[in-house]
């Protein structure tokens, strides 16, 4: 054997051993889920990724607001990572090319740059029961303003601001950080303010203007913005012929009324549907009418007929004297709520 070809032999008896002797570590430019395993054997490798991936995978998410806290372990959350496998390919992948190659990269340095991502798996559902938690101590709903028709007047009940977790914004987070070992496990839930649908300051100004008629004391009152500022006499249906209780809202208005005589036991057969010209001495409708509710409304008499205020005289119609309804006429606009008690 020449020269030569000895030392030909010995080359590849020598690469041949050195690439054997490597075959259990893994090649240099290796990282694992962004930890750098160059060099280190299988066990090696499993324990640095157990420091650095897998024990900080393993720590429990904590939520707080305020002064509450809310946790999540990782067995809770069912978290799991396949890093025996991945070690594996690792070691598949140091192995690439042939004994050549492989000695050349391991004499010259020359690094795989393989960059592997470990395959994390959890529990979206234990996730989202951790956001209900959160939500059912922090949401608060919104409250609408309401209003309440009494004798005494108008009566609101104030609205109020909601709270809401941003549980969109908080459950990608967490999920982001229960597959990534460097994320904190540190969140504060952030939430957002809601708001009411109806306001105190929409309802005031859907009852700018508000009417009580008080029957037993034939008043009738005028609510502005929820306060009272001005009051009538007035004169309300007789025994049988009731002005209406109840909620109703100013259908119509006019000045100097025609008038129609009504269907009615009280107005001669020959007279019913008779119409009557606004102004003239028969319509019994005085110089303004509010209309209520099935021909019952609120009008002026004849002053002939002011004794009858402050009792039940009329046909069901509250009765005014003539300049007291010429003063609320503009005070009252169309589908202002009356309320008759």
């Amino acid at each position: 054997m020449t020269a030569f070809a000895a030392a030909l032999v010995a080359v590849a008896a020598a690469v041949v051993i050195y690439d054997h002797g490597h075959k259990d570590r893994l090649g240099k430019g290796i990282t694992i889920g962004g930890v750098d395993v160059s060099g280190l054997t299988k066990p090696q490798a499993e324990a640095k990724l157990r420091a650095n991936i897998l024990d900080p995978l393993n720590k429990t998410v904590v939520v707080d607001h305020g002064s509450q806290q809310w946790r999540l372990t990782a067995r809770e959350a069912k978290v799991a990572t396949n890093l025996d496998a991945t070690v594996d390919d690792a070691m598949t992948r140091s192995r690439k090319g042939n004994v050549l190659q492989r000695t050349y990269r391991g004499v010259t340095g020359e690094k795989l740059n393989v960059n592997i991502r470990p395959e994390v798996t959890y529990s979206d559902a234990a996730v989202i029961r951790l956001l209900d938690r959160v939500r059912t101590s922090v949401n608060r709903p919104a409250m609408n303003a309401t209003i309440k028709y009494t004798i005494q007047g108008p009566r609101t009940t104030p609205s109020h601001e909601g709270l809401a977790v941003d549980a969109t914004a908080l459950h990608r987070a967490i999920k982001a950080s229960l597959v990534s070992p460097q994320s904190t496990r540190r969140f504060s839930a952030k939430t957002e303010h809601v708001e009411p649908r109806v306001s105190t300051e929409q309802i005031v100004a859907q009852n700018a203007t508000t009417l009580v008629v008080n029957r037993e004391q034939f008043k009738l009152i005028v609510f502005k913005n929820l306060r009272p500022v001005k009051s009538y006499s007035v004169a309300i249906g007789a025994v049988g012929r009731d002005t209406p209780a109840g909620l109703y809202h100013i259908q119509n208005k006019a000045v100097n009324p025609a008038w129609t005589e009504p269907n009615s036991d009280w107005v001669a057969p020959a007279d019913r549907g008779k119409v009557i010209p606004g102004g003239t001495a028969e319509n019994p409708l005085k110089a303004r009418w509010l209309g209520i509710f099935d021909g019952a409304g609120i009008h002026g008499v004849d002053p002939s007929e002011y004794g009858t205020i402050g009792h039940q005289a009329s046909h069901g119609c509250v009765r005014m004297r003539i300049a007291d309804v010429e003063d609320l006429y503009p005070r009252v606009p169309v589908g202002a709520p009356i309320f008759i008690a």
